[in-house]
């Protein structure tokens, strides 16, 4: 399926496009024509590399996305809240759980900030 480009001077967006639309519509040049379906089969030729056609593509892709160091394997653990029974229990959670949302706030000065630049330097 060839499709012929037919130019719109209004559309133009450049000077060189609009020089070059006004020579096809006055028939100085002849109008660039497309052909879809060779362009779809020629795109297609490029979406599969040489490598995967040959069949080494997956060995190929294990060995660029294996990760380079062994990582340990997370142990589930089960936990169950034994209930009391007893509301005294609930409260004291129930403080612990209100007090973790001022816990770990300080006041940072400009000499903790420097203590800490101090201890991250690297010591040679």
């Amino acid at each position: 399926m060839t499709d012929e480009v037919k130019p719109n001077l209004n559309e133009s967006p450049t000077h060189d496009s609009q020089l070059a639309a006004e020579s096809i519509a006055s028939g100085e040049e002849k109008a660039p024509t497309v052909d879809f379906d060779a362009d779809y089969a020629a795109a297609q030729q490029f979406s599969v590399s040489e490598v995967d056609r040959t069949g080494k593509g997956g060995t190929a892709a294990e060995a660029a996305t294996a990760p380079k160091y062994k990582t340990s394997k997370p142990q589930e653990t089960k936990t169950e809240a034994q209930s009391t029974g007893n509301p005294d229990d609930f409260r004291e959670l129930a403080k612990e759980v209100g007090n973790s949302n001022t816990e770990g706030v300080t006041n940072v000065s400009d000499d903790l900030v420097q203590q800490a630049l101090e201890k991250g330097e690297r010591k040679n």
